[in-house]
């Protein structure tokens, strides 16, 4: 109907994405159960090109009139905008695919659920030093389907669920607030098949320790990366930087790089829509297929992040990372799953040289800044520990890191076996408004040298 309307009008490529979304959120604070909610969307939206043009609508209301009006709207917002697209070829695909869903979170009774955040809960209170601890169980069921004038029309739906921990310490006057999560596109088998009790009481320890530990020394240091932390750095600091529409407008270091080292050659680095521990993106949503994209092949940087608009503009193929938030939204390029390929290395041969470095955790690391023009970037990590003679030795806190992120990366001295990829249930990754989701990761990577700073 939508599309059919679309052409009629004069479309030269009409994009009707339709979703199905239920989510269910479990917290407690402080052993009081304070939420449980459960929230149902569903929408359509379309994007039509028209004389060069993009225009975009979306209604929540599936009448058939309010599905009409939105061809208009969308056909009127083409007309008013200023910017002219072209469109790289592409296969038209027709597709279902469903993430494995052993049962189904939704059919869990309730109090089995509430039950196992307010254990977990009351486990994190018990660890001495803790004054707060909220604990949340996450779920949701994301059902999409994109259909093109131009032939394509695949279906993809995504269940997944997830756990997260906050704790916070205080010893005398010091306050550490740590917080960490886990998640996988799975279904309550997976909540099952974890320790969350265990995981919440680690959270607390970690936090417990952290408060009476000391800043770290300045300056720059031989650091190891665990894999969280290294999957965060790519994600931040070089992936946002691969995305070709930060590319073409040159607010990317990475402008005119291709072909070119950006790394050190022991660095592999892929964008991939389905990997073990990630989240599941076989297509985007232009109805493109996400395959593996080496985006770096040993120090090599070969190829960008694209949707069909910016693969033409760029001169590129299309590498399926058109991605929206929702059916309310336009997809953007966004990255899928990024994580660094694994080496040779085990973390105890990384570590039996350093006579003085520091083991950088990405648990409990916070918030940062990149500047992805000027290839730039700070972040503030976990709770990490000094490296003392090949050995780890003390917790320090507070610890922040920064440096140019190429710089950082051709500094890569060695690359791990144990390849770890991680994705969350709970938040996302922003851009332009938007949040979706991602996974990030990678091995134990060590790095000749970072600037470390305390907060």
């Amino acid at each position: 109907m939508a599309l059919k309307k679309a052409e009629l009008m004069g479309a030269d490529l009409a994009e009707v994405r339709a979703q199905a979304l239920v989510a269910e959120s479990i917290r407690a604070d402080n052993g009081v159960l304070k939420e449980f909610s459960r929230t149902l969307r569903a929408g359509i939206g379309i994007r039509v090109l028209y004389s060069g043009r993009y225009g975009f609508s979306a209604t929540n209301t599936l009448s058939r009139e309010a599905v009409l009006k939105a061809v208009e709207n969308a056909f009127s917002a083409a007309r008013a905008s200023e910017e002219e697209v072209k469109l790289s070829e592409r296969p038209s695909l027709n597709d279902r695919v469903e993430a494995d869903v052993k049962v189904d979170p939704f059919k869990v009774p309730e109090e089995e659920k509430v039950d196992l955040v307010l254990e977990a809960n009351k486990a994190a209170l018990q660890v001495p030093r803790i004054k707060s601890a909220v604990t949340s169980l996450g779920a949701f069921e994301d059902f999409r389907r994109v259909l093109t004038s131009d032939g394509a029309d695949v279906a993809v739906k995504v269940t997944m669920t997830g756990f997260a921990q906050l704790s916070v310490a205080m010893e005398a006057g010091v306050m550490e607030r740590m917080h960490d999560s886990d998640g996988a596109v799975a279904g309550w088998e997976y909540l099952k098949s974890r320790d969350w009790v265990t995981f919440s009481r680690d959270v607390s320890a970690t936090a417990a320790e952290a408060v009476g530990a000391s800043a770290p020394p300045a300056g720059k240091f031989r650091v190891i990366a665990d894999p969280k932390l290294i999957g965060l750095i790519l994600h931040e600091a070089f992936g946002h930087a691969l995305e070709g529409d930060l590319v073409y407008s040159g607010a990317s270091v990475l402008t005119g790089r291709l072909g070119t080292q950006v790394a050190s050659q022991q660095v592999t680095i892929v964008d991939e829509g389905v990997v073990s521990g990630g989240y599941f993106t076989p297509y985007d949503d232009e109805g493109n297929r996400k395959g593996r994209t080496v985006v770096v092949e040993e120090g090599t940087l070969r190829s960008y992040l694209t949707s069909r608009a910016t693969a033409s503009a760029l001169g590129t193929p299309v590498t399926g990372n058109a991605r929206a938030q929702d059916f309310a939204s336009p997809p953007i390029v966004r990255q899928t799953n990024l994580y660094m390929v694994g080496g040779d290395w085990s973390l105890e041969e990384m570590m039996e040289d350093i006579d003085y470095g520091i083991y950088l955790t990405g648990r409990g690391a916070g918030g940062g800044e990149v500047d992805t023009a000027a290839g730039t970037f700070t972040f503030s990590v976990g709770p990490s520990r000094i490296i003392r003679k090949g050995e780890l030795a003390e917790m320090v806190r507070g610890v922040v890191v920064s440096g140019m992120v190429l710089e950082t990366l051709k500094g890569v001295e060695a690359v791990g076996k144990d390849v770890k990829v991680r994705t969350t249930v709970f938040g996302g990754c922003g851009k332009e408004g938007q949040s979706v989701k991602v996974g990030f990761g990678g091995p134990h990577v060590r790095i000749k040298e970072v600037t470390i700073g305390g907060r």
